[in-house]
């Protein structure tokens, strides 16, 4: 890794073979694109789960994602190591780091000095290519097959749409917050800034004493519903300790909403203990009307961490059967 270690990674490899490759981004917030030069992928499994096999010559990787990828090296030697690289797939306002992480893919040779063969490197989609991401992620589809079936609720018992974005929220007492008028820069879903609790929020529910720690008021709905991915009225957001509680084995779901407040930026999110299917994504504001006519309810993929696209939307549906 440039930058990190003293030694750049080193992936030796023979002539003809196949490898597999487990691909984690350990990133905090950068999605990733990842190639090999002059050589193809083939992704055959996204979070633990299988999926209907695809080749790219780059893939697209979220924070907190997995994947399996097969890379068939050349049959024949060939006079040249080829650079494995990574780089951001950005689409937020501000500064970021742009620079390219990278590993480099060798071959066994015999007779040549491997220091003075050439470098070749792959072409990366550009830093905002959302084109090619949501092509790569429309490509993935679950197996879908008898022993390894793709169990996607088809009835849903609760339904819900969260705005995911950023917005300003009036500064604590005690702190001086830089944003303007004395805010600060807050992350919120349905208006909503998740304010930490002093007692766990489990603890408190299996106790019995959800009090003053949280309440279970969680709106379902945006309450004041806006042009989301348009000019915003109003960038302020509350904050508070709020849940929403499922019944054991309530299907769900889910339509996560990206907004414009403080600039459209494409989001990470992931269920912790859970698996879910996307089962539909676009961009634009979500229409309730007519968007769900268009949902895969057949073979969509499985993950248990989705990126919500840049001014768009993903709808997941999943099975509320682990409790905690």
């Amino acid at each position: 890794m440039f930058g990190c270690n003293a030694d750049t990674f080193k992936l030796k490899v023979e002539p003809g073979k196949t490898y597999l490759l487990r691909l984690v981004n350990a990133a905090l917030n950068d999605e990733l694109f990842f190639s090999v030069a002059n050589h193809t992928l083939t992704i055959v499994e996204v979070d633990a789960n299988y999926i209907k096999p695809f080749t790219a010559d780059t893939l697209l990787i979220t924070p907190g994602q997995t994947a399996n990828v097969l890379l068939k090296a050349q049959p024949i030697s060939p006079n040249a190591t080829f650079l494995m690289a990574a780089r951001p797939y950005a689409t937020g306002l501000g500064p970021f780091d742009n620079t390219t992480t990278a590993g480099v893919l060798q071959y066994q040779h015999q007779n040549i000095s491997l220091n003075n063969l050439p470098l070749m490197k792959p072409t990366l989609p550009a830093l905002n290519d959302t084109a090619y991401a949501t092509n790569f992620t429309n490509k993935l589809r679950s197996l879908a097959t008898p022993q390894f079936p793709a169990k996607v609720p088809q009835t849903v018992d609760r339904r819900f749409l969260f705005t995911v974005g950023l917005g300003t929220s009036p500064c604590p007492k005690n702190q001086t917050c830089q944003g303007p008028n004395g805010t600060k820069f807050a992350a919120s879903v349905n208006n909503i800034s998740f304010a930490l609790p002093t007692t766990a929020l489990l603890q408190a529910h299996f106790f019995g004493r959800p009090n003053g720690v949280y309440t279970t008021d969680f709106s379902n709905f945006p309450l004041n519903p806006f042009n989301y991915t348009g000019t915003p009225n109003n960038t302020f957001v509350s904050n508070g300790t709020k849940v929403v509680v499922l019944p054991f084995n309530t299907s769900v779901e889910l339509v996560m909403q990206d907004t414009s407040i403080q600039g459209a930026e494409n989001h990470p999110l992931h269920i912790h203990g859970f698996n879910f299917f996307v089962v539909g994504q676009g961009f634009g504001n979500y229409n309730p009307a007519t968007d769900p006519a268009k949902f895969n309810l057949v073979d969509p993929v499985e993950r248990n961490t989705v990126g919500v696209p840049a001014g768009g939307w993903v709808a997941i549906r999943f099975l509320a059967d682990n409790p905690g």
